[in-house]
């Protein structure tokens, strides 16, 4: 029997996140734990910590692409759709990655793009809710339960149809950074999962709203 050929992965980061999201990712491709691989990483600065861990994972490719640097963000766009071309790219996967994709890359990679977010969505989403001001956001409320959702994106900001959520409890005595340091394992967890329904054919978008998860294949 053939194998069947991994989904072929980009990573889109930020200039300055640890870039542990996608350190999950690499490892988790290494280790098969996925049907994946990493054939491209494009951040915004060369020396961010997510940077280095692509170069020295061996990642194939891994470039600099910035709004600033390329003059425009639609010249920054571009230039990301042709990399992803040139790498033969079947998912994009966003790991802290701080601007909205123009329509240009959104067009072409429709409901191939995925996104993760400390929260449960659609609360605690949108413009600004990012890092620490999410789970700030969260304690401010008083909202007993948080988590993290992966979903598609769409042309507005954690807006995209949901693909999975993992709840996770706010304790008494959470702060910040507590909270955070218990949601984000599973946030890994959640995106690994869903990169791997992706590889395996099972998500679905319905009326560009819904995400049905198909069963296994027999």
């Amino acid at each position: 029997m053939a194998l069947t050929p991994k989904t072929r992965l980009a990573v889109l980061v930020s200039g300055k996140g640890r870039g542990t999201n996608l350190q999950a990712i690499l490892d988790a491709c290494a280790e098969d734990r996925i049907a994946a691989e990493v054939v491209l990483v494009v951040g915004t600065r060369s020396k961010a910590p997510a940077m280095e861990r692509a170069r020295v994972a061996g990642v194939p490719a891994v470039e600099v692409v910035s709004p600033q640097g390329m003059g425009s963000q639609e010249a920054a766009d571009g230039r990301i759709l042709q990399l992803l071309r040139d790498n033969r790219v079947d998912l994009v996967v966003l790991a802290g990655f701080m601007r909205l994709l123009g329509p240009q890359v959104l067009e072409a990679y429709r409901w191939r793009v995925m996104n993760t977010h400390p929260a449960l969505l659609p609360s605690f989403g949108g413009p600004g809710f990012y890092g620490h001001y999410v789970h700030e956001a969260v304690l401010e409320a008083g909202a007993k339960v948080s988590g993290c959702t992966v979903h598609f994106i769409n042309e507005e900001y954690d807006r995209g149809p949901i693909i999975l959520q993992t709840p996770v409890s706010v304790e008494e005595d959470d702060t910040p950074e507590t909270l955070a340091a218990r949601i984000l394992p599973q946030e890994h967890a959640s995106y690994l999962r869903a990169i791997q329904l992706f590889a395996e054919g099972r998500l679905r978008v319905v009326d560009g709203k819904r995400v049905r998860v198909l069963p296994p294949s027999p």
